[in-house]
């Protein structure tokens, strides 16, 4: 397998090709959306002659992600949609390119589990007087399997109530052997009966974050925040995976120690005679590498694929930059 936390610098499908099967757990990207921006390279995605072509060649390359993912892994597309300038469809229409997308994907059999609205916080101003400002993109999260690899405890946000008796704790925010394990509906119920508004950790996010947008002086000009990766990264990736099969890590059921809700050490959950490992993220589409930062924030490994080696020069820069940062103020 090709050695993690590296780009490789190529054609996505192509370099995708040269990875073994089933090496990666969860995808992370946001690929070039049709007709917004030139990076001038020969070859690049979004500059075809019309949106289904787009779309079908995006297609291709999620057949290579299919491939490359575990069975329980999962995929979260960011996509963003464009407007005719004329041709198969009228001027000024919407094209609804991540419908087309989405639709073909369904097609090849992937199962879409939601339709995620970033609503941003600080949304580009448009000059546009006779229709509303485009203030929100899609994300698709996707999988293969009906049965994948999922930790909503490790994104939940805090309840608004004040009758909840127990301390919330955010998952990524504490130690690892403080984090809480996932609970079914009878666990709720009991919750309810003692008072408590909901789980001890807090409530689901919901199909709808509210993030601000990426501020990066770079040669690539499309950068989604970090905070907007690391929600399907803590949510999609296992903290830790079997070094031998791949199978995820998990840990042990909700309990309560004192006035904090708690669950025990990583278990395997295969009968492997194996150690384990950091689970694997990729982005087929590195671009400035915000994926590779979040993944790195939280203890996974990546590989990243970046067609433009200027841009990947500058990710891999960017990536050493807030490396060098974060092992600074862990030092502190």
């Amino acid at each position: 397998m090709t050695p993690p936390n590296r780009i490789l610098v190529g054609d996505a499908a192509t370099m995708l090709a040269s990875l073994p099967p089933q090496v990666v757990d969860c995808v992370v990207t946001s690929p070039p959306y049709f007709r917004l921006r030139n990076y001038q390279h020969p070859g690049q995605l979004g500059l075809e002659q019309d949106v289904d072509e787009w779309a079908q060649n995006l297609r291709a390359v999620m057949r290579e992600v299919g491939r490359v993912l575990v069975p329980t892994g999962s995929v979260w597309l960011n996509l963003g949609d464009s407007y005719s300038t004329g041709g198969s469809v009228a001027a000024k229409s919407l094209l609804l390119g991540p419908e087309r997308l989405a639709l073909a994907l369904i097609e090849d059999g992937w199962l879409i589990r939601n339709k995620i609205i970033w609503a941003k916080r600080n949304p580009m101003p448009s000059a546009v007087g006779d229709r509303l400002t485009c203030s929100w993109e899609v994300i698709y999260f996707l999988t293969r399997e009906p049965h994948y690899f999922f930790d909503l405890d490790a994104i939940r946000e805090p309840h608004t109530s004040t009758k909840q008796p127990v301390r919330s704790v955010r998952g990524w925010s504490v130690p690892p052997e403080w984090r809480v394990a996932s609970s079914n509906n009878s666990g709720l119920d009991a919750l309810a009966a003692r008072g408590q508004v909901g789980h001890p950790l807090g409530k689901n996010p919901g199909d709808v974050w509210r993030l601000s947008t990426a501020s990066y002086r770079g040669p690539h000009h499309a950068v989604f925040p970090v905070a907007l990766a690391e929600r399907p990264i803590l949510a999609g990736s296992p903290e830790r995976r079997c070094a031998r099969c791949h199978a995820p890590w998990r840990r042990s059921t909700l309990h309560q120690l004192g006035h904090l809700a708690v669950r025990g050490e990583l278990q395997p959950s295969c009968q492997c005679p194996s150690s384990s490992e950091p689970a694997v993220v990729l982005d087929p589409f590195m671009g400035s590498g915000t994926t590779a930062i979040a993944a790195e924030r939280h203890g996974r490994n990546w590989i990243g694929v970046e067609l433009h080696a200027d841009f990947a020069r500058s990710a891999e820069q960017r990536i050493a930059d807030v490396r060098a940062i974060d092992e600074q103020r862990r030092a502190a």
